[in-house]
């Protein structure tokens, strides 16, 4: 007997009911009708009062009465039920699904269980002859349950990822006087490698862009963690902050070969001196007021790999009129490389500061740029 309010509860926090069609779990139910070669086959999920199809070939709806459903029966029991013949069955030999219109006569389905191991659908096969299934059958539909399963679970996690990136996603962006501040992120997927963040402390606006080498969960992870990390103790100096994050990120992921490059700069915004510290990025300019670019080196290598450098820290002054620019490479895939600095300037010039981050991110997602873009700009006006 299981217990149904948890049930329910568990596949509640799933949050998957009445959510758009996936095409990964999509993929599986083609699959499993081909190799079947059956009419019908449906990934299921039983709410309360209703059984709603997350993924469904050859059947018409995503929901129908939870009462009477061959699939509410499946999730009753352990391991795969079967029915060969529902006219046969006792359970099923007067179900409107078999005695109506639809004429159905065979039905297999193997339980979905939510990460807490709670029976909330299943994946079915249905078919409107008898038909024989035997064992090897039968592991194949619950090799294939488990797949769907993983899927759910892993969308489950990754859209638990995405809040959490999000939250740590600065919502205002300070603007000092004298100053404009713009930036913005576009992931190549659904979680991003990059991150910015950029706090006004006092006098000193402290803007930091890094990039982990990857993309998805893994990378969003350990770019969360960076960004963490570059928030605690603001009294520290930007090349202590930079060594102890390098030390930290070489201890717990270093033998991943997940490196991550780093610019961090402190803008005195009363004198528009810029320390800086940049961690193989490598990817951050100062355009001046008269057109010309200043390209700021990198002072050393990218973070967690495990050299022992201790990153030097370099100064440059932002006059009246200047723009300090940073950028993950991932901005590179949408520039005309034969003129990039050209090319960025001239949407400088059309759209302004937050028009052209705003467009940078656009041309990110129409062009399904293969890597996470993050831009940030910042302007001495005064």
């Amino acid at each position: 007997m299981i217990d149904e309010k948890k049930r329910q509860r568990a596949l509640d926090a799933m949050n998957i009911l009445d959510t758009p069609a996936d095409e990964r779990v999509d993929r599986i139910t083609r699959m499993a009708q081909q190799l079947f070669d059956v009419p019908m086959v449906s990934v299921n999920l039983l709410d309360r009062e209703r059984q709603w199809s997350k993924s469904s070939v050859g059947l018409d709806g995503r929901e129908s009465p939870r009462a009477g459903a061959f699939c509410d029966t499946t999730i009753q029991q352990t391991g795969t039920l079967v029915v060969e013949d529902l006219r046969r069955h006792d359970q099923f030999a007067t179900s409107p699904h078999v005695t109506g219109p639809a004429h159905l006569r065979f039905y297999a389905g193997h339980p979905i269980q939510a990460p807490g191991g709670e029976q909330v659908g299943a994946l079915c096969l249905i078919d409107t002859e008898p038909r024989q299934f035997d064992e090897q059958e039968r592991d194949l539909l619950e090799d294939l349950a488990r797949w769907v399963q993983t899927e759910l679970a892993q969308q489950q996690e990754l859209d638990h990822a995405v809040v959490v990136q999000r939250a740590q996603t600065p919502r205002n962006l300070p603007q000092p006087a004298g100053f404009t501040v713009t930036a913005g992120s576009a992931p190549a997927g659904c979680v991003s490698g990059d991150f910015h963040d950029l706090v006004l402390r006092g006098d000193r606006l402290r803007v930091t862009l890094a990039d982990v080498m990857g993309k998805g969960t893994g990378a969003g992870i350990i770019a969360s963690a960076v960004r963490a990390s570059m928030r605690t103790s603001p009294e520290r100096s930007l090349q202590a902050t930079v060594a102890e994050i390098d030390s930290l990120l070489e201890q717990d992921v270093g033998d991943l070969h997940m490196f991550v490059t780093l610019f961090c700069a402190d803008i005195d915004i009363r004198s528009g001196e810029v320390s800086y510290v940049d961690g193989g990025h490598s990817l951050s300019f100062i355009l001046r007021a008269d057109g010309s670019w200043v390209h700021l080196e990198s002072t050393g290598l990218p973070l967690a790999m495990g050299m022992g450098e201790l990153h030097g820290v370099n100064t440059v002054q932002l006059n009246p009129g200047d723009a300090l620019l940073s950028c993950s490479d991932g901005l590179l895939d949408l520039l005309d490389l034969e003129d990039p600095f050209g090319q960025v300037e001239g949407i400088l010039r059309e759209s302004g500061l937050d028009g052209a981050v705003k467009e940078a991110l656009r041309r990110a997602e129409r062009a399904g740029a293969p890597d996470d873009v993050t831009v940030f700009v910042v302007r001495r006006d005064l």
